[in-house]
């Protein structure tokens, strides 16, 4: 049926001349959207996130021109918001094709995290970021492995709880579809290496392309030691920030600290903190998978405190939050489409 269908466009070879294809109503069009880089992991995310929302008129590039320089910037200026979901040179690239002061980017790489002129799209993190984000023109897409410790750290430093030279660490365990779609690809052939089966550790330097985000939205006076773990599961991600009490500004204990995140986050959408009674004897890292829900779990004793963000990588890590920044960018709901 006409109704059922969603308004859609494909390229010509000129994006200013694109042909409308599967119309759903004209009249329900308004923001065009052009996804660099659909081909990959999030940037397939994005779309599938996108394609049935009547808002919405996707700009598409064929498989044959999605390298074209020339291609690109003719879609890119012929958008709304321009979704960036390449290598950070390729990113840099795009963002140096814009022509159009209309033209407004969500990059989910990791070029523009630090960068001066950009929002940081963590809208949950401050009481002003979602306003920034709402007027800006460029935001930076958080990394998956940050926004899990940002969301516990960040607060703690803004409330004089955490010192910013605590000596902090991170664990994080993430499902291997983070890696793209060669690490995807290895996990799911039918003959792989037993290495495979095992949680495998990574980013083995200590210099891991999420740290500089993580030190300056947190303020830190120095970086934490960052040990990232890939496992045999699709997707989800469990990050976690262990404290001292005793090494704490304010001497909080679990309780305390659980109350505090209760009350800092309680206004937000996406973000829930356990109570007591909620925490599970083992707590998985997919507990969220498929949705843009962010839910803290603290927990620990007398003398030391376990916090834990519980996500999913490929949605608040990834394409989920990259659609709450849309949604909050042209003024709509940012739960609009997200579960």
């Amino acid at each position: 049926m006409l109704s059922e269908l969603v308004l859609y466009r494909f390229f010509d070879g000129r994006c200013g001349n694109a042909q409308l294809f599967r119309i759903k109503s004209e009249a329900e069009m308004k923001y065009n959207v052009f996804i660099d880089g659909r081909e990959g992991t999030t940037g397939l995310q994005i779309f599938e996130r996108l394609e049935k929302r009547p808002d919405i008129n996707i700009i598409a590039l064929p498989e044959e021109q999605r390298k074209d320089v020339s291609a690109r910037r003719q879609c890119i200026n012929s958008s709304d918001i321009t979704f960036l979901c390449l290598p950070d040179d390729a990113a840099r690239q795009s963002v140096s094709l814009i022509e159009s002061d209309r033209v407004r980017v969500i990059d989910a790489s990791t070029a523009h995290r630090t960068a001066e002129g950009w929002v940081y799209g963590l809208p949950e993190i401050s009481p002003e970021r979602k306003g920034q984000i709402e007027k800006a023109k460029r935001v930076a897409n958080p990394g998956c492995h940050a926004t899990g410790f940002i969301t516990l750290v960040a607060p703690l430093v803004k409330g004089g709880i955490l010192g910013a030279d605590y000596p902090l660490t991170a664990h994080s365990v993430t499902g291997y579809s983070g890696g793209g779609k060669k690490m995807i690809a290895e996990y799911e052939a039918k003959e792989r290496s037993a290495a495979l089966f095992s949680p495998r550790q990574y980013g083995l330097t200590l210099a891991h392309k999420h740290i500089p985000e993580m030190v300056k939205e947190c303020g830190l006076a120095h970086a934490p030691i960052f040990n990232p773990i890939v496992a045999d599961f699709y997707c989800g991600m469990c990050v976690t920030v262990p404290l001292y009490r005793k090494l704490l500004l304010k001497k909080y204990g679990a309780d305390d600290i659980r109350e505090y995140f209760t009350e800092y986050y309680a206004s937000h959408n996406f973000i829930k903190v356990a109570q007591k009674d909620e925490i599970p004897s083992y707590l998985p890292a997919n507990e969220l998978a498929g949705t843009n829900m962010l839910k803290i779990y603290v927990t620990g004793n007398d003398d030391m405190i376990n916090m834990c963000s519980v996500f999913d990588n490929l949605g608040k890590g990834a394409s989920g939050a990259a659609v709450q920044n849309m949604n909050i960018m042209l003024g709509l709901d940012e739960t609009f489409s997200l579960i």
